[in-house]
Protein backbone atom coordinates (compact mmCIF):
# COMPACT_ATOMS: atom_id res chain seq x y z
CA UNK A 1 0.00 0.00 0.00
CA UNK A 2 3.05 2.58 0.88
CA UNK A 3 4.79 1.79 -2.70
CA UNK A 4 1.39 2.55 -4.77
CA UNK A 5 0.89 5.89 -2.47
CA UNK A 6 4.38 6.08 -3.60
CA UNK A 7 3.60 5.79 -7.26
CA UNK A 8 1.22 8.05 -6.99
CA UNK A 9 2.68 10.83 -5.99
CA UNK A 10 5.70 10.54 -7.79
CA UNK A 11 2.95 10.78 -10.89
CA UNK A 12 1.66 13.62 -9.48
CA UNK A 13 4.63 15.58 -9.07
CA UNK A 14 5.98 14.56 -12.43
CA UNK A 15 3.21 15.42 -14.36
CA UNK A 16 2.84 18.67 -12.43
CA UNK A 17 6.24 19.42 -13.64
CA UNK A 18 5.69 18.44 -16.87
CA UNK A 19 2.50 21.37 -17.43
CA UNK A 20 3.98 23.68 -15.51
CA UNK A 21 7.07 24.28 -18.53
CA UNK A 22 4.71 25.86 -19.84
CA UNK A 23 6.39 29.53 -20.10
CA UNK A 24 4.59 32.87 -21.06
CA UNK A 25 7.00 35.81 -21.42
CA UNK A 26 5.76 39.32 -21.65
CA UNK A 27 7.57 41.39 -24.11
CA UNK A 28 9.48 44.99 -23.09
CA UNK A 29 7.21 46.92 -25.01
CA UNK A 30 9.55 49.83 -24.76
CA UNK A 31 12.39 47.99 -26.23
CA UNK A 32 10.30 45.99 -28.45
CA UNK A 33 9.95 47.39 -32.68
CA UNK A 34 7.75 47.55 -35.22
CA UNK A 35 8.79 48.97 -38.38
CA UNK A 36 6.72 49.42 -41.62
CA UNK A 37 7.05 50.53 -45.21
CA UNK A 38 4.47 51.59 -47.44
CA UNK A 39 4.77 51.96 -51.28
CA UNK A 40 3.31 54.16 -53.67
CA UNK A 41 4.00 54.23 -57.59
CA UNK A 42 6.15 57.37 -56.73
CA UNK A 43 8.21 56.39 -53.60
CA UNK A 44 7.81 54.82 -50.34
CA UNK A 45 7.42 55.94 -47.01
CA UNK A 46 8.75 54.29 -43.77
CA UNK A 47 8.32 54.30 -39.68
CA UNK A 48 7.22 52.97 -36.70
CA UNK A 49 4.29 52.00 -34.95
CA UNK A 50 4.37 51.10 -31.18
CA UNK A 51 3.68 47.79 -28.96
CA UNK A 52 1.13 48.35 -26.21
CA UNK A 53 1.83 44.87 -24.86
CA UNK A 54 2.08 41.25 -25.84
CA UNK A 55 3.49 38.10 -25.22
CA UNK A 56 4.89 34.70 -26.41
CA UNK A 57 3.93 31.48 -25.07
CA UNK A 58 6.59 28.55 -24.94
CA UNK A 59 6.11 25.25 -23.35
CA UNK A 60 9.16 22.88 -23.20
CA UNK A 61 11.35 25.39 -24.40
CA UNK A 62 9.72 25.27 -27.83
CA UNK A 63 7.24 28.23 -28.87
CA UNK A 64 3.36 27.49 -28.86
CA UNK A 65 1.65 31.02 -29.16
CA UNK A 66 1.26 34.68 -29.02
CA UNK A 67 -0.74 37.44 -28.32
CA UNK A 68 -0.17 41.53 -28.77
CA UNK A 69 -1.47 44.83 -29.06
CA UNK A 70 -0.36 47.55 -31.18
CA UNK A 71 -0.65 51.31 -30.49
CA UNK A 72 -2.39 53.24 -33.31
CA UNK A 73 -2.07 56.18 -32.09
CA UNK A 74 1.92 55.81 -32.44
CA UNK A 75 2.02 55.69 -35.71
CA UNK A 76 4.74 57.83 -36.85
CA UNK A 77 6.81 58.22 -40.57
CA UNK A 78 10.31 58.35 -39.53
CA UNK A 79 11.36 59.26 -42.92
CA UNK A 80 10.65 62.99 -43.15
CA UNK A 81 11.12 65.97 -41.02
CA UNK A 82 9.00 67.85 -38.79
CA UNK A 83 7.43 70.60 -41.17
CA UNK A 84 8.69 68.85 -44.68
CA UNK A 85 5.22 66.49 -44.94
CA UNK A 86 5.77 64.61 -41.56
CA UNK A 87 2.99 65.79 -39.52
CA UNK A 88 0.28 65.90 -43.01
CA UNK A 89 1.49 62.20 -43.64
CA UNK A 90 0.99 61.08 -39.79
CA UNK A 91 -2.34 62.91 -39.78
CA UNK A 92 -3.60 60.93 -43.10
CA UNK A 93 -2.21 57.81 -41.49
CA UNK A 94 -4.43 58.10 -38.32
CA UNK A 95 -6.89 59.52 -40.76
CA UNK A 96 -10.07 57.21 -41.74
CA UNK A 97 -8.98 56.79 -44.99
CA UNK A 98 -5.96 54.77 -43.44
CA UNK A 99 -5.89 53.84 -40.25
CA UNK A 100 -8.75 55.39 -38.30
CA UNK A 101 -6.88 55.61 -34.78
CA UNK A 102 -9.39 58.10 -33.13
CA UNK A 103 -11.86 54.84 -33.40
CA UNK A 104 -9.61 52.01 -33.66
CA UNK A 105 -6.60 53.06 -31.26
CA UNK A 106 -5.65 49.52 -31.28
CA UNK A 107 -4.81 46.45 -33.56
CA UNK A 108 -4.26 43.10 -32.26
CA UNK A 109 -2.49 39.70 -33.39
CA UNK A 110 -3.20 36.43 -31.65
CA UNK A 111 -1.81 33.37 -32.83
CA UNK A 112 -4.07 30.70 -34.45
CA UNK A 113 -1.61 27.76 -34.75
CA UNK A 114 2.81 27.54 -34.51
CA UNK A 115 4.62 24.69 -36.57
CA UNK A 116 8.72 24.30 -35.87
CA UNK A 117 10.21 24.51 -39.08
CA UNK A 118 13.75 24.49 -37.51
CA UNK A 119 15.73 24.78 -34.42
CA UNK A 120 14.23 28.15 -33.48
CA UNK A 121 12.38 29.00 -36.67
CA UNK A 122 8.56 29.09 -36.17
CA UNK A 123 5.91 28.70 -38.71
CA UNK A 124 2.71 31.09 -37.34
CA UNK A 125 -0.59 31.62 -38.42
CA UNK A 126 -2.51 34.49 -36.73
CA UNK A 127 -4.87 36.54 -37.11
CA UNK A 128 -4.48 40.47 -37.66
CA UNK A 129 -7.10 43.10 -36.44
CA UNK A 130 -6.91 45.86 -37.68
CA UNK A 131 -9.67 48.67 -37.70
CA UNK A 132 -12.45 46.69 -36.24
CA UNK A 133 -11.56 43.61 -39.29
CA UNK A 134 -9.90 40.19 -38.46
CA UNK A 135 -7.80 38.41 -41.58
CA UNK A 136 -4.97 35.67 -41.73
CA UNK A 137 -1.65 36.29 -41.60
CA UNK A 138 1.43 34.02 -41.90
CA UNK A 139 4.90 34.67 -40.83
CA UNK A 140 7.92 32.50 -39.84
CA UNK A 141 9.12 33.90 -36.53
CA UNK A 142 12.55 33.12 -35.37
CA UNK A 143 13.28 32.93 -31.39
CA UNK A 144 16.40 33.33 -29.02
CA UNK A 145 16.86 33.55 -25.47
CA UNK A 146 15.05 36.81 -24.89
CA UNK A 147 14.06 38.22 -28.72
CA UNK A 148 12.44 37.16 -31.55
CA UNK A 149 12.15 38.47 -35.26
CA UNK A 150 9.99 38.60 -38.21
CA UNK A 151 8.66 40.21 -41.25
CA UNK A 152 6.13 40.25 -43.47
CA UNK A 153 3.55 41.57 -45.20
CA UNK A 154 0.26 43.09 -44.56
CA UNK A 155 -2.19 43.46 -47.41
CA UNK A 156 -4.24 46.71 -46.35
CA UNK A 157 -7.35 46.29 -48.20
CA UNK A 158 -8.61 42.82 -46.05
CA UNK A 159 -8.89 45.64 -43.37
CA UNK A 160 -11.17 48.23 -45.61
CA UNK A 161 -8.50 50.31 -46.44
CA UNK A 162 -8.69 51.49 -49.77
CA UNK A 163 -7.05 54.72 -49.93
CA UNK A 164 -5.22 54.64 -53.30
CA UNK A 165 -5.71 51.37 -54.08
CA UNK A 166 -5.57 50.24 -58.36
CA UNK A 167 -8.11 47.38 -56.91
CA UNK A 168 -10.83 50.00 -55.87
CA UNK A 169 -10.01 52.94 -57.79
CA UNK A 170 -9.70 53.14 -61.71
CA UNK A 171 -7.23 55.87 -63.62
CA UNK A 172 -5.18 56.85 -60.47
CA UNK A 173 -2.12 56.34 -62.52
CA UNK A 174 0.94 57.63 -60.44
CA UNK A 175 -1.08 58.61 -57.36
CA UNK A 176 -1.62 54.66 -56.18
CA UNK A 177 -0.08 53.31 -52.99
CA UNK A 178 0.59 49.98 -53.45
CA UNK A 179 -1.95 47.21 -51.51
CA UNK A 180 0.66 45.56 -49.38
CA UNK A 181 2.77 47.08 -46.49
CA UNK A 182 5.93 45.57 -45.45
CA UNK A 183 6.60 44.85 -41.44
CA UNK A 184 9.82 43.97 -39.74
CA UNK A 185 9.09 43.18 -35.90
CA UNK A 186 11.76 42.73 -33.13
CA UNK A 187 10.39 41.22 -29.80
CA UNK A 188 12.22 41.76 -26.69
CA UNK A 189 11.06 39.85 -23.99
Amino acid sequence: MKNMKSIAIALVVAFTTLTATAQTKKIDASKSTIAWVGKKVTGQHNGTVNFKDGALTFKGGKLTGGTFNIDMTSIEATDLKAGEGKEKLEGHLKADDFFGTDKYPTSTLVFTSVKEKSKNVYVVNADLTIKGKTAPVAFELTTGKNAASTAFNVDRTKYGITFGSKNFFEGIGDKAVYDEFELTVKLVY
